[in-house]
């Protein structure tokens, strides 16, 4: 009997599962390639970018508001610091004149030797000054501490060195201070340095008018104003005199320094009066001062010392010039 050979059913099976998978490989592949937009896929890179870009923008903006921040918080420190120093320049100035005025209960002989000089140095008023005091008015401040106060323009010439600068500066500001009140109301100031180089550039060899936002820059910038110097003020009154002289105008020149360390006093006399011309009855084209400070004197002075020599300078300089000299005592 013959044999029959049985069909292979598993092979059948097998090739309808490959074809199966095969069909849904393709199908899958379809489904991801939709999902896959090529479009999407450049139009990602450029939103990204706008976005870094936007962030970049934001963090930028962060960083500026940061910055003023500081800077407004800086300023305000510098301004709470010149406030304080303020404070205490005003404490300093009260507790003096409360002890000026106890002495003066104490000592009356003082007061009447005072007032008699003050009636025996009134002197004539121009007629500006008798149309902003009135004609019957007298002035009882026309001499204050042996300084005339008769003049209508203000030029303060200050020793900017460093000496000045590092022991007297704030003494210095304390003094210009007082003068200026002393000045209630006059038709110009300016303020240079020994040098002749102008605290406030924009009013360069012009006046100032007196107003009294000027008088509180003039007190602020005085702080921070130092300008090189070699303390010789031969350059800053040379240069105020012939700048500044007008006929029939009342000019008084504050020189403010400590010492003169170099260069021939006599010269120095010789070139201010060379400047400085008489023009009537032997008075001069404008009044010189000179207030000395006295940080440098030491109980062993000798005649060749810096302190020692600008006194000898700036009295003679001021007995010259129709103006006084006042040695500032330590405090």
């Amino acid at each position: 009997m013959k044999l029959r050979k049985r069909p292979n059913e598993d092979m059948n099976i097998a090739f309808l599962d490959v074809i199966s998978c095969g069909f849904g490989a393709i199908i899958l592949l379809l489904l991801i390639t939709k999902i896959m937009d090529p479009a999407a896929l450049i139009e990602t890179p450029e939103s990204s970018e706008a976005g870094i870009a936007e962030l970049q923008d934001q963090l930028f903006e962060v960083r500026g508001d940061a910055r003023d921040s500081a800077l407004q918080l800086t300023a305000k420190r510098d301004e709470l610091v010149r406030i304080k120093r303020y404070v205490a320049q005003l404490q300093g100035e009260l507790s003096t004149l409360k002890g000026e005025f106890n002495a003066t209960d104490d000592d009356s002989d003082v007061n009447t030797v005072l007032a008699g000089e003050l009636a025996a140095a009134r002197q004539t008023l121009t007629e500006e000054m008798e149309r902003l005091l009135g004609q019957t008015s007298q002035r009882s401040n026309d001499l204050i501490g042996g300084i005339p106060v008769d003049s209508e323009y203000l030029i303060f010439i200050i020793d900017t060195s460093g000496s000045m600068v590092q022991s007297a500066w704030a003494r210095l500001q304390r003094e210009i201070i007082a003068t200026l009140d002393v000045y209630p109301e006059v038709k110009g100031i300016q303020i240079m340095n020994d040098m002749g180089h102008y605290m406030f550039t924009k009013y360069r060899q012009r006046w100032m008018d007196d107003e009294p936002h000027l008088r509180r820059a003039i007190v602020r910038s005085l702080q921070t104003w130092t300008p090189f110097s070699n303390s010789s003020p031969v350059e800053g009154v040379e240069a105020a005199v012939r700048t500044f002289y007008e006929p029939g105008k009342k000019i008084s020149l504050f020189v403010y320094g400590d010492d003169f360390s170099s260069g021939s006093i006599e010269r120095v006399l010789m070139t201010i009066d060379r400047i400085n011309l008489e023009v009537e009855d032997g008075k001069r084209l404008v009044r010189i001062h000179a207030v000395g400070f006295p940080h440098l004197v030491s109980r062993r002075l000798n005649p060749g010392s810096s302190p020692t020599r600008f006194a000898h300078l700036m009295r003679e300089m001021s007995y010259r010039n129709g103006g006084s000299f006042v040695g500032l005592v330590p405090e």
